[in-house]
Parts: structure tokens; C-alpha cells; sequence
């Protein structure tokens, strides 16, 4: 494939078929919204939306060795990791910054995926993929193989999902917990069932062979049409995820932020042993950290973008990493990293936009949580 030429996911003719505005994202032709941003956040967040993500990148991991492996590899415990269960993890330097988060599972045994999936971001999967095959040459009994192009993933989000989905699944998804994971059939075919998601809504991400993913896809929009499901593409995915204070790599996340710094100290377990980073981690806890990352709203009109400087008292003390108007909360909001000084809730602080500073405040993380 040329270098310039866009990969396509198996439900590509579904996206244009249903209006989807298609635009690149991380080497892919994605739908960035169909109906409009605004009425598919809305849509998870009271009955319910459903995301082609088949983009993102997933590794396989198995062998003996495969549990040590990836204690060796990310900050969290993997060793506490029961079957059946996922975790929140990352990809992390020396220096204990992020080359990438993660979504660690633990396979059943005999699940045709191998004892471990591990799903990363897709601007990422080549760079992740090779670094986990260079410490699989160096480690006993493992083997890592990048299954990405084998699988697809959907998305099914909103208070609405469980009810949904749960006729066309074989497995009870109803019983499954937060981060939880089963291997069953959904409308007949294959699918490994989680009870995951970026939008801070309930719902479930469902990992198909991509042969069965346009299938899988027609049997939920046409059950969910009585639900008010609706499509939804990468415009709303980013403005529920932001309300729900997830990071996102490139934004929040980079070579040059550690877990403490973006307020995800709790994936980091000092106490498991070895692991790449931990040196570094365990002196930045010790010491303190020199940023935290900070939830904002603008008081009044505007809207801060990424990229935006952020100043209090008249100087520059950080920079916004992500900004939008959110259609929940119905105000402007944005996360920013800024010297732990500023990062009380309450602080007021400017947010310069094409040379005029706005009034904001920072805000408790995050923004918006459903209730149970």
C-alpha cells in the first residue's frame, strides 16, 4: 500500500452508505460524524450510539511467558489480572512517559486469541507492535503476533446498549461487569464481549472476526432504531470522551508526561517488581511532579482549543490539551497542563484566543459521571 493511501475499515460502504462525513485519522478513512456531533453525543449519552473503532491496533499474546512479559512491559499488575477481566495500562519509556495506553485482557483459557489481547492506539500499533516484539526476543516462552488486521471493533455505547444487544448475544451481557469480558456469539457470529468503552457511558466493545463485522453492524442498527441508537463517528467520540476526562494519546498523553502527571497514578504498581519505567516513577513519586493536568471551564463566551496558551497572574503557565463546547454540560471545557500550584480546583485562570484572554476556572475530573 502507498504511503499516502488510506486504510479503510470492512464498514467503510456502511459509513458512506448512512451520510458519514469520511476524513483521515491516523492513516484511516473515518466517519467523523453522520448525523452531526452534537445529536450523536446526545444520543449516548440517553439511549444509544454505536462507533466503528476497527482502526485501533490489537496484539496477541501468548506462551508461558506471557503473563511476566507484560509484567515486565507496563506499569499495572498484570499478575492481579483474573480471566475474564481487563485493565488500564500503558506503553511507557524509561523515563516513565507514555509512547502509549493501553487496554490489557486476560483470556479464558483456550480463547482462540492466545492468553493476552492487548489494544492500542492505531496512529501507534506499528511502533507498539515492534517494541513488543523486541522484548519477546529477549524474554522465555512468549510469542506476540499483531492481529489487527484480522479483527474488527465496534463500539456500543449509551444507557441504552445492554438492552440492545442482550437478545442477539448468546452470553448473558447484562452480568458482565465494568471492564469485564466474555467470549460468546452475537447474532450468530464469533465475538469476544466487553463491557468497556470510551464515552463515559455504560456499554460494550465487541472484537469480530472483520469478515463479520458489517453483519454485526446491520443487526445492531436495525434493532437499536426503536432505541434511538444512532451511528457515531470520531467527532462525538472526542467531545464524550473529553467530558468524561479520558486521556487521549498526542493530547494529554506523550513521550513527555508520566501516569502521575496526567492523574493516572493509580495504573502504576511500585510494589509488583521490575518493570520498564519504574525506576523513574518511583523517584517522580518521592519528589512530586513539575505539571498536573487540570480540568477548566470558560466563564462566559468562547471556546479554548488545544494548543492554546493558558495564563494566570499575566504569565504563561501552560498549555490547553484538549477544548470543546460541551453538549451536556452546555459550556465550554478543556483540560490543560499547569504547574500544581494552579491545578486547585476553584483557581481562575485565561485562556489566550487569538490575542484575547478568557476568563476560566478550573474544575474538578471529571466533568461529567453517569449516575448508576
Amino acid at each position: 500500500m502507498p504511503e499516502h493511501e488510506l486504510r479503510r475499515t470492512p464498514l467503510y460502504e456502511r459509513h458512506v452508505a448512512a451520510g458519514g462525513k469520511m476524513v483521515p485519522f491516523a492513516g484511516w478513512e473515518m466517519p467523523v460524524q453522520y448525523a452531526g456531533v452534537v445529536a450523536e453525543h446526545r444520543a449516548v449519552r440517553t439511549a444509544a450510539g454505536l462507533f466503528d473503532v476497527s482502526h485501533m491496533g490489537e496484539v496477541r499474546v501468548a506462551g508461558p511467558g506471557a503473563e511476566a512479559f507484560l509484567q515486565r512491559l507496563t506499569p499495572n499488575d498484570v499478575g492481579k489480572l483474573a480471566a475474564g477481566r481487563a485493565h488500564y495500562s500503558g506503553l511507557l519509556t524509561e523515563r516513565g512517559t507514555y509512547l502509549d495506553d493501553l487496554l490489557v485482557y486476560r483470556l479464558d483459557a483456550g480463547d482462540p486469541l492466545g492468553d493476552f489481547l492487548v489494544v492500542v492506539n492505531a496512529a501507534n500499533r506499528e511502533r507498539d507492535a515492534a517494541r513488543f516484539r523486541e522484548f519477546a526476543r529477549a524474554a522465555q516462552g512468549v510469542e506476540v503476533e499483531d492481529v489487527s488486521d484480522a479483527l474488527a471493533l465496534l463500539a456500543l455505547q449509551g444507557p441504552r446498549a445492554a438492552e440492545i444487544l442482550a437478545p442477539l448475544a448468546s452470553i448473558e451481557v447484562g452480568a458482565l461487569r465494568y471492564y469485564g469480558h466474555a467470549r460468546g456469539e452475537v447474532g450468530g457470529k464469533p465475538a469476544l464481549v466487553s463491557r468497556t468503552g470510551y464515552t463515559g457511558e455504560d456499554g460494550f466493545e465487541l472484537y469480530l472476526d472483520a469478515a463479520d463485522a458489517v453483519a454485526v453492524w446491520d443487526l445492531l442498527t436495525d434493532r437499536g432504531e426503536a432505541y434511538g441508537l444512532q451511528p457515531a463517528g470520531l467527532g462525538a467520540r472526542d467531545t464524550l470522551r473529553l467530558e468524561a476526562a479520558m486521556a487521549l494519546y498526542g493530547h494529554e498523553l506523550d513521550e513527555e508526561t508520566t501516569p502521575y502527571e496526567a492523574g493516572l497514578g493509580w495504573v502504576v504498581k511500585l510494589d509488583k517488581g521490575k518493570f520498564v519505567g519504574r525506576a523513574a516513577l518511583e523517584r517522580q513519586k518521592r519528589e512530586g511532579v513539575g505539571k498536573q493536568l487540570a480540568g477548566f471551564e470558560i466563564v462566559g463566551r468562547g471556546i479554548a482549543r488545544e494548543g492554546h496558551a493558558v495564563r494566570a497572574g499575566g504569565a504563561a503557565v501552560g498549555r490547553v490539551t484538549s477544548g470543546t463546547w460541551s453538549p451536556t454540560l452546555e459550556r465550554a471545557i478543556g483540560m490543560a497542563y499547569v504547574p500544581p500550584a494552579f491545578a486547585a480546583p476553584g483557581t481562575e485562570l485565561a485562556i489566550e484566543v487569538r490575542g484575547k484572554e478568557l476568563p476560566a476556572r478550573v474544575v474538578p475530573l471529571p466533568f461529567y459521571k453517569r449516575s448508576q
